[in-house]
């Protein structure tokens, strides 16, 4: 029975043709007894019609039921007998259906019509007053209220619907700002891991070539540097798709720490450049999060210095926990003659993200970042990334 009661409620035609077909009943044996049962039964079969589109049309249907009743009351007069059809509770129905599906403003002027009705069905129809007035009194308000109540069911409906398309649509924001944050996450991890040991790779090969003939002996500590460079390439990178496989395990996340700084400076070192590491309070007690934005920050400036500031580039790396952030400097000698710019720094002559990936990286965790050419000669890149994060997520 729910299951019919709400396929009806999608289909208001249907209800309607069935309170339509029940009028009809009842018009037809109202006046089966009537004397003028020709001009009745028409009477009886065309009154029930307009309920048919009563929620299709409204504002139609209920100016053609009203001058149906109009009709009835004239041919009433002019065949001397009172009107008796029962379909003219329609009137009723149809102030309910303006009045909940249109508005006030039409139900009151369909009002002012049934009032004129009323006074015809008194006056010219010979219905009695007071009876008359009293019941069509009564029984238009109580259409009036129960349309004022639906109105306010379809109100509430409508905000519950909005509200949910809004929802949906949020929800669908979110899921697809996600997938891009996760996106450009990966891509991230993946372009920190792989330039830098391309970088040293491609330099230490280069130094191979030219010293291959002259140097057996550099060549040779050119070639184990790009070995162990690029296995430690391929465990990094095994180990951050093993990690962008797994879903809310941020405990797995790489704890790089002090350890992770110190192997990269010694990578560095063995590639061929200076670096002088100071660190300052306790880094490995900061979060995954945190410690691998310090590590990615480290790494990819080294390797801007080993790929930008000439033959033989010098750096120092300091790292210092405070009490609400961490400060990481790195600075380095440049180019001899200043000829380091700014262009090739933010990576135009490369892969064109290394700059851009540490600021996002850092904007991620909530820190500020600035990078460019010191008075003096070099450059620095300094970052702050603030310890409040610890407790999110």
């Amino acid at each position: 029975m729910r299951r019919f009661s709400l396929w009806l409620r999608g289909k208001p035609m249907v209800a309607d043709s069935i309170l339509a077909w029940a009028m009809l009943v009842l018009d037809v044996v109202a006046v089966h007894n009537s004397a003028h049962i020709a001009a009745d039964l028409v009477m009886a079969v065309v009154i029930p019609v307009p309920l048919v589109f009563r929620r299709m049309y409204p504002r139609a249907a209920a100016v053609s039921l009203l001058a149906m009743s109009l009709t009835a009351s004239v041919v009433s007069y002019a065949l001397h007998h009172e009107p008796d059809y029962p379909a003219l509770l329609g009137l009723g129905i149809m102030l309910y259906t303006l009045v909940a599906y249109v508005g006030r403003r039409d139900g009151l002027i369909y009002l002012a019509g049934l009032a004129v009705d009323a006074l015809l069905s008194v006056t010219v129809a010979g219905q009695p007053v007071g009876s008359t007035v009293a019941v069509l009194v009564l029984y238009y308000a109580l259409c009036w209220t129960l349309a004022e109540f639906l109105g306010a069911r379809h109100a509430y409906d409508r905000e519950v619907a909005a509200r949910l398309a809004v929802a949906d649509y949020d929800r669908e924001r979110g899921a697809h700002e996600a997938v891009s944050a996760e996106r450009t996450r990966i891509a991230r991890e993946l372009h920190d891991v792989i330039a830098h040991a391309v970088s040293v790779i491609i330099v230490q090969a280069h130094g191979a070539k030219f010293a291959l003939r002259r140097d057996p002996d550099t060549a040779e500590q050119a070639l184990t540097t790009i070995a162990t460079t690029g296995r430690e390439a391929l465990r990094e990178l095994r180990r951050t798709v093993a990690l962008l496989r797994i879903e809310h395990a941020p405990e797995q996340l790489p704890q790089h720490g002090t350890a992770g700084l110190a192997k990269v400076v010694e990578m560095m070192r063995n590639a061929g450049l200076v670096v002088e590491l100071e660190l300052t309070g306790e880094l490995d007690e900061v979060t995954s999060e945190v410690s691998l934005g310090v590590h990615r920050i480290v790494q990819e400036s080294l390797t801007n210095t080993f790929r930008h500031a000439g033959t033989d580039p010098k750096a120092w790396v300091r790292v210092r926990r405070r009490a609400d952030d961490v400060l990481i400097e790195v600075v380095d000698s440049g180019l001899p003659g200043g000829g380091d710019t700014v262009g090739a720094r933010n990576g135009i002559t490369g892969s064109g993200l290394g700059l851009v990936g540490m600021r996002e990286r850092v904007a991620v965790l909530g820190g500020t970042l600035e990078a460019g050419r010191r008075p003096e000669g070099g450059w620095r890149v300094r970052a702050t990334i603030p310890l409040a994060r610890e407790g999110a997520e």
